[in-house]
Order: structure tokens, then C-alpha cells, then sequence
């Protein structure tokens, strides 16, 4: 009995202790603390894209022609169809100026900003199909960085979206703004490639506004274009133009390769 009495003691004088020790609080912040705060560099901005679930992809690849493993064309298959009509494909066939056997679904391998390597897709023309998936397969030997490379279908057609989101992309058949001609993205004639880091700038306005930071092109940074950049070579070498070089504004992310379509 005098044992276990002194048993329970010792257990109250240990857990007496314990609970008499101070609880550590946050430090408090001094005004060196709050000056470091202060001067601290301020970060450049990155896109944070909210993209949609992305679609099953479909097994069927009509026409599929390989250039190397990852990479390969093929004819717009029935699912493929039924994902981008009423998006970036016009709902009615009839009053579009290019039909679904001229158009060519790219697969591609890319790598991101932090060197992951990721599937990505693009329609393009199948005149230009080809030497667009050459042309790819020579940036993901480089480990070229494209933060996306989805349909612009994932964004529901919607051009700002997918540059707000960084998405490089192709076709999308839609008039250029504030005009009634077809855009070049309408036949597959055109690619947008990271676009949140290379934006489109006229007049002082820069898209997307999110952007602006990007606008300046005497800053140096990962995946900015310009005369030096692998990417502008690899496509101008080839006859694409690029927008960077226009007078009336600057569509740093665009190239283009006209081959004669009716607009």
C-alpha cells in the first residue's frame, strides 16, 4: 500500500511539472524584422492557370504518321471531332472556310518551367503539320520550356483563358479582334507560345493585363522570345512569321505562316 501511495506521488510530481512549462509564443515581429519585409525583392508574377478536367483522350488516330517516339500526327478521328465542334470548330460545317480532312492533330512531348516532362496536343493544318511536330521535337531536345501545350478547347475556345493561362496552342477559328478577317489561327496557320510570358502589347495595353510585368522586353527571364530565342528560330527559319516584329503592335507570342488561305 506505502509502495503504490508513492507511486501516485511521483506520477503527480512529474505531470506538476510538465504543465508548468511556458508555452512558447509566435515571436513578435521588430521593426528590423519588418524592415527586411519591406526590402525584400518583389517576385515577378507567374500564371496560376484554373484549367478544366482534361478530356479522355481517344484511342482512335486515323493516319497516324510518327516522326519519333512521342511525336506523330494524325486525321481528326470522330472523338476528336466531337471535342472541338461548337468550340474552337464551328458548329455548322457549312460556313467554315476549312474542313475537318484539313486539319491534323500534333502529340507532342514538352518540357515545364521545372523540367518535368509533359504530353501535350495541337491542330494545325496538314500542310504544316509536318514541320510543326519537326519543329517541337527539335525544342524538346533542347528542353525548351512550354508551360502548356493543350487544345484551346480545354479552355472552352476562349483565347484570353488560355493565355492567362500560359497554354501555347494552335487553332482556334475566330476572327483577328476588331476585325472581320479570319485570324491565321482559323486554318491551323498559327501557334501561340507561352503567351502569359510573351503578351500581346498595343498602345500601351497589354493582354493579357495580368501580363504587364512580361511587357517589358529588356528584362531577361525564361521563356521570353526574341531574336535569340531557339523557338523564334527554329519557326522563322521555316517561313513562319513572328508578331514581336509588327509596327502597328507587338504579339509577342504569335507566329504565322500564310500559304495562301481565302480570309
Amino acid at each position: 500500500m506505502k509502495k503504490a501511495w508513492m507511486m501516485c506521488a511521483a506520477l503527480l510530481l512529474i505531470v506538476t511539472a510538465c504543465t508548468a512549462q511556458p508555452v512558447k509564443s509566435m515571436p513578435q515581429p521588430t521593426p528590423e524584422t519588418v524592415k527586411e519585409a519591406v526590402a525584400a525583392p518583389v517576385v515577378t508574377p507567374r500564371p496560376t492557370p484554373t484549367l478544366a478536367p482534361k478530356p479522355t483522350p481517344t484511342p482512335d488516330e486515323p493516319g497516324k504518321v510518327v516522326l519519333a517516339e512521342g511525336f506523330y500526327y494524325f486525321e481528326l478521328s470522330e472523338g476528336l471531332k466531337a471535342r472541338i465542334t461548337g468550340k474552337s470548330y464551328p458548329a455548322d460545317e457549312k460556313n467554315c472556310k476549312i474542313g475537318y480532312d484539313d486539319l491534323r492533330c500534333v502529340k507532342l512531348l514538352h518540357y515545364d518551367f521545372e523540367g518535368i516532362i509533359h504530353e501535350g496536343e495541337l491542330i494545325v493544318h496538314a500542310l504544316l503539320a509536318a514541320e510543326v511536330t519537326e519543329i517541337f521535337y527539335e525544342l524538346y531536345k533542347a528542353q525548351y520550356p512550354l508551360y502548356s501545350v493543350r487544345l484551346i478547347d480545354d479552355f472552352g475556345a476562349d483565347d484570353d483563358l488560355s493565355m492567362e493561362a500560359n497554354n501555347t496552342s494552335a487553332f482556334n477559328y475566330r476572327q483577328v479582334e476588331g476585325s472581320r478577317s479570319l485570324s491565321l489561327h482559323s486554318f491551323g496557320a498559327a501557334i501561340d507560345i507561352n503567351p502569359f510570358f510573351n503578351p500581346y502589347v498595343e498602345k500601351g495595353r497589354v493582354s493579357p493585363e495580368s501580363a504587364a510585368a512580361f511587357a517589358d522586353r529588356s528584362r531577361d527571364f525564361a521563356g521570353k522570345i526574341d531574336k535569340d530565342d531557339l523557338c523564334y528560330k527554329l519557326l522563322t527559319e521555316r517561313g513562319w512569321t513572328w508578331g514581336g516584329q509588327w509596327r502597328s503592335c507587338q504579339d509577342y507570342h504569335h507566329f504565322q505562316k500564310d500559304i495562301g488561305f481565302e480570309r
